[in-house]
């Protein structure tokens, strides 16, 4: 498989589509991210597996999301995501709630190819009022009475993407233990990946390596991005950049200082001289 370009990457993700995408914790696609910025992506709908982080912020900042199915909007250490609660707020921005177990359960049923699968944590809870796609049904194996269980749709993203350390030249993908980035994979129509460096040989035919490899029959294309998940932490390669957060947490508290850090840090150009950012607002 060769690697394509990060711009010809975020040019296969069409306005409106379904993005799935790990948290901070786990391969957050950063430069995927940017890309989709400067391509002026609009009326993408993501989903937080089971959260996500800064990624989907700076998407949410720049106009490019209509939709968010998550758990979580969070810049962990830094607090709360800024553009995305003032989406949330004024309404621009649909929120869908979840909970990680239901994400991970309604990823896992089309991993499987199946309708739909069961869950019981969430029965109880306020959020099966907000949530009409979710069914409460009998147990129709009990044997001991009243047994209700939660039914979750199957849940298929149009992509998923994530940033890896490294693929090999067939297109095989390590992510070691982040084993989220193997069901995004698994359950996403199509799967994108950055990653630091193609490799040579194959990573499958690496013992040490292979347990932690997504086969390249589940990755639809990969792209080269150096330090992609910037200003996260990727394994050992580069620490996360809790500076860069903090300055980015502190400016994006408003619309305007929001513009201007995207204007620095995404588009690479002056503020003044791009008016034409008010979707940003």
């Amino acid at each position: 498989m060769d690697p394509i370009s990060l711009e010809a990457m975020a040019a296969a993700v069409p306005d409106g589509a379904s993005l799935a995408m790990p948290p901070d914790y786990s391969l957050p696609p950063v430069a995927l991210a940017k890309a989709l910025i400067r391509r002026g992506a609009r009326g993408l709908r993501l989903v937080g597996v089971p959260q996500v982080g800064f990624a989907s912020e700076i998407l949410i900042g720049a106009g490019c999301v209509a939709e968010v199915e998550t758990s979580a909007v969070t810049l962990g250490e830094a607090g709360f995501a800024p553009r995305f609660s003032a989406a949330a707020r004024d309404g621009s921005l649909r929120v869908v709630d979840a909970t990680c177990p239901a994400i991970h359960t309604m990823l896992q049923a089309s991993e499987k190819g199946v309708p739909f699968m069961p869950l019981r944590g969430v029965i109880g809870s306020d959020i099966l009022a907000h949530r009409p796609d979710w069914r409460v049904v009998p147990n129709p194996f009990s044997t001991e009475g009243e047994d209700p269980i939660l039914l979750l749709p199957a849940l298929r993203p149009d992509f998923g993407a994530f940033h890896a350390a490294m693929a090999d030249a067939a297109g095989n993908v390590w992510v070691g233990r982040r084993r989220e980035c193997a069901t995004i994979a698994h359950a996403s129509a199509r799967c994108l990946v950055t990653v630091e460096r193609v490799v040579e040989g194959d990573l499958l035919a690496d013992e040490r390596l292979a347990p932690g490899v997504i086969s390249a029959a589940y990755v639809t294309s990969v792209a080269v991005a150096e330090r992609g998940a910037h200003p996260v932490a990727l394994f050992d390669e580069y620490a996360a950049d809790s500076a860069y957060v903090a300055e980015y947490a502190r400016m994006a508290r408003t619309a305007e200082g929001f513009r201007t850090w995207l204007e620095r840090e995404v588009l690479n150009r002056p503020a003044a001289s791009s008016p034409s950012l008010a979707a940003a607002e």
